[in-house]
């Protein structure tokens, strides 16, 4: 599974998307105003911020620093976005994800926000033309992933540069107990001794008490704001059934999501192209999803599960880390997902628009395995 994760990153050729545009002349609403009240209004259509938001979004764009456990849903994003764009410079946000870049940047410029990316995807001459953007002053938000902020030459690009913020999402991945542990994450702790007086926000839908205290400790977040939300999602009901004759079972629970969207997780890519074709077969229509597919077959598959219905996505764990479908009516899980953390982050996914979800999953009865493990191959003491 971890691999799942990596292949996906950075390492590996994620679909083009047109990272190149021309900024010049561009002027949204934001651009105009450094109240968020206003840029939430203007650019991104809200009337009002929900929960904490609006003393996060405050508390960013007066140069504080903060560390955010906000549920899937909780638009975690506007808690940057919206500093970023009210204050001077470009804010950077540090993403695991290509196809999380890809997504953010895409639905940031639909609303008139100057946002590209950087990361292995690009071509040489796409870069260049993403640098010459940021040396302009044409970026409000620039994403990279932890990799590229590591490597000194982009240090050396971001100096005399004037920086709104750096924004550290998904920062559960910097813990060692975090189920999507990444090294790299560690380095990022050094942004406070190469851009002293830029305020961060750290920000993730899943942390325990020790994997919050270790991205405290690690990105050097003891003086930064914490805020925690309840992780409560009352929309969305649980249920786990003692498997017996398990794709029986699945067709059985999907019947009564016809017409619905959804996410059934499975642990190997061979059990999601065999899921996958069961289903079709079954008169449900179904896509696979996993890091072994071609690029652009996986992308497509990605796009017609977010702008399409009644479809079902047969996916790894690969698939859905940052991804904004808002009306994902299930999320089933075919394995014994690797944590729970993993297991309330991927459920997450189900019913962002606050409507009803379920999440299903069957397990063998009694069976325990050998203890989780994180994402260095380390075992960590079980807590029941």
């Amino acid at each position: 599974m971890v691999q799942e994760i990596i292949d996906l990153g950075v390492l590996s050729r994620a679909p083009r998307w047109d990272h190149t545009m021309n900024f010049s002349g561009i002027s949204a609403p934001a651009l105009a105003s450094n109240d968020p009240a206003e840029v939430l209004r203007n650019v991104f259509g809200h009337a009002a911020f929900r929960g904490e938001q609006e003393e996060v979004v405050r508390l960013l764009t007066d140069g504080g620093d903060a560390v955010v456990l906000f549920p899937t849903g909780a638009g975690k994003s506007a808690c940057y976005q919206i500093p970023a764009i009210c204050r001077d410079g470009v804010g950077i946000v540090i993403s695991p994800l290509i196809a999380l870049m890809r997504d953010q940047v895409e639905a940031l410029r639909q609303a008139g926000v100057r946002a590209a990316a950087l990361n292995s995807s690009l071509s040489s001459e796409e870069v260049a033309i993403v640098r010459q953007q940021l040396r302009r002053g044409e970026l409000d938000l620039l994403y990279v992933a932890p990799e590229r902020v590591a490597a000194p030459g982009f240090r050396q690009m971001l100096e005399g540069l004037q920086i709104a913020l750096f924004a550290i999402d998904e920062a559960h991945c910097v813990s060692q107990w975090g189920h999507d542990f990444r090294p790299e994450y560690r380095d990022l702790a050094q942004l406070t001794e190469l851009f002293p007086g830029v305020p961060r926000i750290a920000l993730t839908a899943t942390a325990d008490p020790v994997t919050r205290d270790d991205i405290i400790e690690r990105l050097g977040l003891a003086d930064a704001r914490v805020f925690a939300t309840s992780f409560d999602r009352p929309n969305i009901s649980y249920e786990i059934i003692e498997r017996d004759n398990a794709r029986q079972q699945l067709r059985r629970f999907l019947e009564r999501h016809k017409g619905d969207s959804g996410i059934v997780y499975c642990l190997s890519r061979a059990k999601v192209e065999d899921i996958a074709d069961w289903l079709n077969q079954q008169g449900i229509r179904a896509l696979p999803y996993h890091a072994g597919m071609d690029a652009s077959v996986r992308s497509a598959n990605q796009d017609a599960f977010l702008r399409e219905e009644n479809l079902c996505l047969v996916a790894t764990v690969a698939f859905g880390m940052g991804i904004d479908k808002p009306d994902v009516r299930y999320v089933v899980h075919m394995d014994l997902p690797a944590s729970i953390e993993a297991y309330y982050q991927e459920t997450g996914r189900a019913g962002r628009d606050g409507q009803p979800a379920n999440a299903w999953m069957s397990l063998w009865h009694g069976r325990r395995g050998p203890a989780p493990q994180n994402d260095c191959g380390r075992q960590r003491p079980r807590r029941d």
